[in-house]
């Protein structure tokens, strides 16, 4: 066997060991987790730094990569928050007695080993760590080589964290990060349960094709605000405008504004002002771009504009013939994570809750708000697209499955 076979062994078998563990000791670790993170924070950013200087400087990506004391101190609060949520696990979901006397509860059970696959975002390690931890899960973690610097030193505060209160270090384990060994956890159906892929679409697509272990996806967002003709034009200026730019990188930033045509010039006049500030590069339609000559980062939009993530200060623009055509937009590109309607028609706000297929769907609200701690669901995975067992922000109480227990005294069939 070799070695990150072994690993992937080792953490399957102290899945069994955390499942036996006590509540508060597992709460215990993971505050520990937060305290050595507080007490390691330079040397975390110190492996930070290191991961940082390998990539392009003008990489608009680097954001997702990069820590600081703000976003250190973040991931600390949140590990803390996640042990104060209670246990998903060994909830009695439904019990009754069989005529015969049998027995039948069924609860809730770990997933066992949790596989997680992502790109850049070293906050994810410790994410994915402490969900897992908190759900009785083991994890396998495959991070990016970006961020292998910042893995490393993360996973080992783990380590250290559950070996100091009597748990098994190889809960967590974090695999190497070339790309090979991707290829061993597609093909590990005997120790790994599920798969989760976190990041771009060409990620999510790869683990997809190639993986026997039964996957959940996460994350690629090509996201749409639709400003309907109706609409308050102030409060969408402010709405796209957030979405845009409040933080670029991230899944759940607008890549698509769709606007009712007649409304265009004075939404224009609302929204250019603020996105030239942030030098926001817009690709539009021909229609729009008659409209919007003069933005100096103005750029035609080619068929490529249109169902793209941009994860950069970038967004295509198109005007519509109202609803129809706005929906019909959204069909045709959208990947089903977080889509919005701006508009004071409940009727059409309505429409576009029922007949818009995504994880999250937004009336009068920025799309940046999909995400675990905003909806109070604690630190997530990542926000799942697609409809079996979990949609939207896949956070602690997903990490789950179900187990039937039947309790007899001698019965036969």
């Amino acid at each position: 066997m070799n070695p990150v076979d072994r690993l992937i062994k080792a953490t399957h078998n102290a899945s069994f060991e955390l499942q036996e563990a006590s509540d508060s000791v597992i709460k215990k670790a993971l505050l520990r987790i937060a305290s050595l993170l507080d007490e390691n924070s330079a040397a975390v950013l110190k492996a930070n730094q290191k991961d940082l200087q390998r990539q392009d400087p003008n990489d608009p990506k680097n954001d997702r990569l990069l820590l600081n004391e703000a976003r250190v101190a973040s991931i600390a609060a949140a590990i803390r928050n996640i042990a104060s949520l209670p246990c998903p696990a060994g909830k009695i979901i439904e019990e009754k007695t069989l005529a015969n006397g049998l027995k039948l509860q069924k609860r809730t059970a770990p997933l066992g080993v949790v596989g997680a696959i992502y790109e850049s975002r070293p906050n994810v390690t410790f994410d994915i760590a402490a969900l897992s931890l908190r759900s009785k899960n083991a994890c396998v973690l495959k991070g990016s080589r970006d961020a292998e610097e910042t893995n490393k030193i993360s996973v080992s505060l783990i380590q250290k964290a559950l070996k100091e209160n009597g748990l098994p270090p190889q809960c967590v384990s974090l695999l190497p990060s070339n790309r090979e060994v991707l290829d061993q956890l597609f093909t590990a159906t005997r120790f790994v349960d599920v798969i989760i892929p976190r990041g771009s679409a060409g990620l999510i697509q790869h683990v997809r094709k190639n993986s026997l272990v039964p996957t959940i996806e996460t994350g690629a967002g090509v996201c749409h605000i639709y400003v309907e003709k109706e609409a308050d034009l102030q409060k969408a200026a402010n709405i796209v405008v957030n979405a845009k730019v409040s933080r670029p990188s991230v899944c759940n930033a607008v890549d698509t504004v769709l606007l009712d045509k007649e409304i265009a010039p004075a939404f224009f006049e609302k929204t250019l002002p603020q996105f030239e500030q942030h030098g926001v590069e817009i690709y539009a339609e021909p229609k729009a771009y008659a409209v919007l000559k003069g933005y100096p980062f103005l750029k035609k939009a080619t068929k490529e504009s249109f169902g793209q993530e941009y994860l950069s200060l970038k967004c295509s623009v198109k005007l519509v013939n109202g609803i129809d055509e706005a929906l019909a937009h959204i069909r045709e590109f959208s990947t089903r994570h977080s889509e919005a309607i701006v508009s004071k028609n409940k009727k059409h706000c309505a429409r576009f809750i029922n007949q818009v297929d995504a994880a999250v769907v937004y009336t009068n609200a920025s799309t940046r708000f999909t995400d675990g701690e905003e909806f109070g669901l604690g630190a997530e995975i990542g926000i799942s697209t697609q409809k079996l067992h979990a949609r939207g922000p896949f956070a602690l109480e997903k990490l789950v499955t179900e187990k039937w227990i039947a309790q007899g005294n001698g019965q036969t069939r």
